[in-house]
């Protein structure tokens, strides 16, 4: 299942695991993007922390962790190819991959279909 945060950004958890990124209407807010800093792999991190960046040419964005964990793994396909979160935001634009620590966390978070009527106002 897809969850979202506030900020933009979702996790898709499979078990105890969760892929993490931006959503599409966060990705197509910002505009082309043209930087990813990246996480650091094996970092531990609370909810609410920031875990890295996206830049454009509009502005540079923080992303933050809608979980607390420990990071599995990031894409560093992104340090190359920055634009595959512009091109596919929930499949090879993600940006990392956590052990959730509380999977209770998840509650105050969204579904894809609470999260589309708070994009809409």
């Amino acid at each position: 299942m897809t969850y979202f945060t506030k900020e933009h950004e979702y996790i898709r958890v499979d078990g105890d695991t969760g892929v993490c990124g931006i959503s599409n209407f966060a990705q197509s807010e910002l505009g082309e993007i043209i930087k990813v800093i990246l996480p650091e792999n094996g970092k531990t991190i609370k909810k609410g922390d920031e875990i890295c960046y996206v830049e454009s040419p509009k502005e540079s964005s923080k992303v933050y962790a809608p979980v607390s964990g420990t990071i599995l793994e990031i894409n560093a396909s992104l340090e190359d190819s920055p634009e595959l979160i512009n091109e596919d935001p929930y499949g090879k634009g993600w940006i990392y991959k956590v052990k959730l620590s509380d999977a209770s966390e998840l509650k105050a978070l969204m579904v894809e279909a609470d999260y589309e009527k708070y994009i809409q106002g």
